[in-house]
């Protein structure tokens, strides 16, 4: 009836496939053969489109074709008008077969309806990982966002709860880069996060490269996020979905373009649904957002055009209010907007080679107004009662960030000959940055770090700064095949950014060694950099200053990756993998310590009486202002298992991952272990189908604690004078006493302590009333099903200490999931 009927049509054919073809040697041309069919009549289907990864080519009349491939693993998709799409994965080792015949399913020949899976290609280079959009939508957990399934793999830690950042592999969340039909991402998140751009439902795949990745993709230290939209269904005129879940609701139409066209039509649209309801009940903009996406596919000479639009906007304007704490008032207002226009044109050159030419406009801005007062827990003065004893921080805290970047790219693949495979290309950036920040509340003193973004002491009150710059990218590799059982891949980067005037040089090298059919060793070594830009401080923990960059002569930020992987299929569902790696950084940009003329004039500031001198922080403050002043290194090993359905009657999959990882920064003179340091990491993932309409899901997450900054005692908070708003004196109650904060010392205490190990099981039961094949579910999940506290960060709580002049120190964990339910339903039709 619809598009399910897809994976009937590719479980026929691979039936077919496995009874049309037998074993042979992959011959050193790379030529695959094969003959595409009618599955009902048998006759010859002309003018299919045979695809993958940049070669395309058509059957002729008789249904023949050939199409030159390089070794490697390879995702063919099999397309003709009046017939589902067939794909099949195919594997360039010496036992792949030579000739295929593929039998195409009619639309209406077949009535049974049959859930659609996309399949994920599985990718050449080490360290990478598939993730299909069903797994993202059935992820218990996962709130059907890729970064929160994306955490539970090997290699990748969760930075927070709440929102979808990573840090991968030791690096920094601002060090990631996500590319969506060959457009750089710079902004993939919504509601602060808490769920993502890409809807699983229009996405072909998505997947994540830990390290090591080509020469094709720069600008960016740690990881590639490589998601691909898929093209709507040629199969019907009309078809669709329509799902809910904890965050939003979205609708999907598609189709075959009307008339003579060859084509199709996809488009979609997601909103939030619980605003709808709250902001009627309190008068309150609650945290929202809305978004449209369409894509049209033409089929164009030899190859296919493909137009993409997005529309996105983020709305908040919420006044809070505590009746039990009345000193705690306040307003938050965002306003947010991503918008992206993008034309790609897929093409082949003669018989052997391909292209692709991607031209796109994205612009992202994001304002951010937050106003009002809080009591402050870590500020107290030691009053028995805790009216009024309690410091009041305000905030007062304006930023607007605008990020537009025009991109030309460019991909041409060439197969030069029996054992080369040639890849080359360029990108070309347009970036238009502005940013404006004020900041003239109370300062955050409960962060170590003064650059940090919640409010760091070391911030400007001040910035207003526009950044207009070019940032060229350009690439090479050869793709080699030695003899029958090695493939190395050498490549190059060139990348120059106008921002700091600085161009790079990027060596790259993979190889892969064919142990047997089952078994592969790979290996990867490469240098990556990465250019300051605002664009990259969207997901990064501190601010910095670029409005000189150029004038501060700073340098690319750099890193070195060494890579060594051993990769078994165990069974035909069952595949394995252990990896070590390490990475060394250079060049790393941090915000500068105070000079000594800066930290003087501070500290002249205070007024303390002299048996308060040891109150006065007199370290020096990490500032937000750059400098290339810091390097570290990061390593360890990971092992990743994954159960895959092959059959029916698979009841089980899902997978395991284990990292231990070990990351630390040389700065501020001094070695200490690095924010998202993560020494241990395990992660269960299962999904299973104990009944024909029933199905349980569950995530346990088990972790080592990141590293944090603990209070080394307390000192006499200060406040400005009311007859001198310079002149820094005293905090006291309103019964004179001293209100006391938590002293976190100077840069040799960053990070010397560690939060307890996070523990976390999520549980999902999905009921499909017509089993697998129905177009119809309902889900019930449960997040953090065992309600455990964790700590993602701990604050500091003063409390009365009766035995003491001053507060005791009470540590909170907080920021965590709490127990939370959801539910959510699709159906497609």
């Amino acid at each position: 009836m619809n598009r399910h009927h897809g994976t009937a049509a590719r479980s026929l054919g691979l039936l077919l496939v496995a009874l049309s073809i037998s074993p042979a040697i992959w011959p050193q041309s790379g030529t695959l053969k094969g003959r595409v069919i009618d599955a009902t009549s048998l006759e010859p289907v002309g003018n299919a489109i045979v695809s993958t990864d940049g070669f395309r080519t058509k059957t002729s009349d008789d249904g023949g074709f050939t199409l030159e491939l390089p070794p490697g693993t390879w995702n063919l998709s099999f397309t003709a008008d009046g017939y589902f799409e067939h794909t099949l994965s195919l594997e360039a080792t010496p036992d792949l077969l030579r000739e295929v015949e593929i039998a195409l399913l009619a639309v209406g020949s077949f009535e049974e309806n049959v859930e659609v899976r996309a399949v994920s290609p599985k990718s050449r280079e080490p360290s990478a990982e598939p993730v299909g959009p069903q797994e993202v939508m059935r992820v218990a957990g996962s709130l059907d966002n890729v970064f929160r399934t994306v955490q539970t793999l090997a290699g990748v830690a969760a930075t927070e709860d709440f929102g979808s950042r990573l840090s991968v592999r030791g690096g920094e969340p601002d060090q990631n880069l996500t590319m969506m039909d060959g457009v750089e991402v710079h902004n993939p998140f919504r509601l602060f996060g808490l769920t993502s751009a890409f809807n699983p439902e229009t996405v072909n795949f998505f997947e994540l490269t830990a390290g090591g990745f080509s020469a094709k993709y720069g600008d960016r230290l740690s990881s590639i996020l490589i998601v691909e939209n898929r093209p709507g269904t040629r199969a019907r005129k009309f078809s669709g979905s329509v799902a809910a879940s904890f965050t939003d609701a979205n609708l999907v139409f598609e189709g075959a373009l009307p008339g003579s066209t060859t084509g199709s039509w996809l488009f979609t649209a997601r909103r939030t649904y619980y605003d709808l309801v709250a902001d009627r009940i309190t008068n309150e903009d609650f945290p929202s957002f809305a978004d449209l996406q369409g894509k049209v596919d033409l089929d164009v000479g030899r190859g296919t055009l493909s137009l993409f639009a997005m529309r996105s906007r983020e709305n908040t304007n919420f006044t809070f209010e505590d009746d039990a704490e009345p000193d705690d008032f306040g307003t938050i207002i965002n306003d947010a907007g991503n918008d992206l226009v993008s034309a790609a044109y897929d093409t082949t050159i003669g018989e052997r080679g391909s292209s692709r030419t991607v031209l796109s406009w994205y612009r992202n801005r994001d304002g951010l107004d937050l106003n009002g007062q809080v009591q402050n827990d870590s500020k107290r003065s030691n009053a028995p009662d805790d009216d009024g004893a309690f410091g009041i921080s305000r905030i007062e805290f304006d930023r607007f960030l605008t990020v537009e970047d025009v991109t030309l790219r460019q991909e041409l693949s060439f197969l030069a000959s029996d054992h080369h495979f040639l890849e080359t290309g360029f990108e070309l950036h347009r970036l238009d940055t502005e940013l404006k920040f004020e900041s003239s509340g109370d300062r955050n003193t409960s962060e170590a770090n003064g650059s940090s973004i919640r409010g760091g002491v070391g911030l400007p009150d001040f910035v207003e700064s526009a950044l207009a710059s070019n940032r060229v990218g350009a690439f090479v590799q050869d793709q080699i095949a030695v003899g029958t059982r090695w493939t190395i891949s050498p490549g190059i980067r060139f990348d120059w950014a106008e921002a700091n005037r600085r161009a790079t040089l990027s060596p790259r090298f993979q190889a892969t060694f064919q142990l047997d059919p089952k078994t592969r060793v790979k290996g990867a070594v490469g240098r990556y950099t990465q250019s300051p830009g605002y664009e990259k401080l969207i997901q990064s923990d501190f601010f910095i200053d670029l409005t000189d960059a150029a004038a501060l002569d700073l340098a690319h930020q750099a890193s070195t990756h060494f890579i060594v992987g051993f990769a078994r299929q165990v069974t035909p569902a069952i595949s394995a993998r252990v990896e070590g790696f390490y990475k060394d950084y250079d060049d790393l940009i941090v915000g500068a310590l105070e000079t000594d003329r800066e930290r003087l004039e501070r500290i002249a500031s205070y007024d303390f009486p002299p048996e308060l001198r040891g109150s006065i922080p007199t370290d020096p403050i990490i500032t937000s202002r750059p400098e290339n002043d810091a390097g570290g290194s990061a390593y360890g090993f990971d092992v990743f298992v994954k159960k895959e359905p092959r059959a029916a009657s698979d009841k089980l999959a899902g997978w395991l991952s284990y990292t231990f990882s070990r990351a630390e920064r040389d700065a501020y003179q001094r070695r200490y272990a690095f924010d998202y340091d993560r020494r241990h990491s395990l992660n269960l993932v299962a999904n299973y189908r104990f009944a024909t309409k029933w199905t349980l899901a569950a995530t346990a997450r088990l972790a080592s604690g990141f590293p944090y900054t603990s209070p080394l005692g307390l000192r006499v908070a200060a406040t400005p004078s009311p007859t001198d708003p310079d002149r820094l004196i005293p905090e006291t109650d309103s019964e004179g006493r001293y209100i006391y904060e938590t002293d976190l010392g100077g840069t040799d205490n960053l990070n010397e302590a560690r939060l307890p190990f996070y523990a976390r099981v999520d549980l999902r039961g999905t009921w499909r009333p017509g089993g697998e094949s129905g177009d119809f579910e309902v889900y019930f999940e449960v997040i953090n099903a065992l309600n455990r506290d964790n700590a993602v960060r701990i604050e500091s709580h003063l409390e009365h200490d009766p035995t003491s002049d001053m507060p005791a120190i009470r540590a909170v964990p907080a920021e965590g999931f709490p127990l939370l339910p959801s539910f959510g339903i699709r159906f497609r039709f």
